[in-house]
């Protein structure tokens, strides 16, 4: 599949090159148009972009919206292939993405505490450089409606196994769940978003 869409020299990432690159593909497969971004924008269509149907991360990670301005449903990159569109989410709510911007991942430690009331309040998981792929296991089944990330960046799926709606957490408070973009205050599972600066293992793939 790589022979398909080969990126010219001219355009594979060089040292000291833009920390950020992601090639859009207007139809799935790293097929028709392309447009490349390596910085934020806020409304792709007006950018030019007629649909989004494959996406390839020279570097990252990024970050896209369904609606533009960032807002609606969130879709985290990290460095590799999107084929189409169920490759980047699983959600099954929406094929569309109007807006990217990249995330600032500096940082090698990483620290979220995750919330059952807003405000910080409740009974609470505190999770210290590690994945955790299932709060239940972990013994915490409570809802999820404020978060506090003392270090690092990170990215909450509405169900176990990194499934569902995704939410960015970059360092900062959450007070509620609209601050992070949820309608309802359910997280069941969170990662750490790598940067390759710190993480040679290349990048995360979903399972399905």
């Amino acid at each position: 599949m790589a022979s398909d869409h080969q990126i010219p020299a001219s355009k594979q990432q060089q040292p000291g090159s833009s920390a950020f690159k992601l090639v859009i593909y207007e139809q799935e497969n790293f097929q028709g148009r392309c447009h490349e971004l390596t910085g934020p924008c806020n409304n792709l269509q007006e950018a030019g972009v007629e649909k989004v149907g494959s996406i390839l991360v020279l570097c990252g990670p990024w970050v896209g919206y369904e609606q533009a301005s960032c807002k609606g449903e969130q879709y985290v990159f990290e460095k590799g292939e999107y084929p189409r569109w169920d490759s980047w989410t699983n959600s099954r709510r929406s094929d569309t993405i109007v807006a990217f911007r990249p995330i600032k991942v500096d940082s090698q430690e990483h620290k979220i505490v995750l919330y059952e009331n807003p405000s910080f309040a409740g009974k609470k998981i505190e999770i210290i450089d590690d994945d955790v792929p299932s709060f239940h296991a972990h013994g915490y089944q409570e809802k999820v409606s404020s978060v506090r990330v003392q270090s690092g960046t990170w990215v909450g799926y509405q169900y176990p196994g990194y499934r569902g709606f995704q939410y960015l957490f970059e360092k900062g408070e959450y007070k509620d769940s609209g601050e992070f973009g949820a309608q309802i205050p359910q997280i069941q599972s969170v990662r750490r978003i790598r940067d390759m600066q710190w993480h040679q293992r290349g990048a995360f793939h979903p399972v399905n």
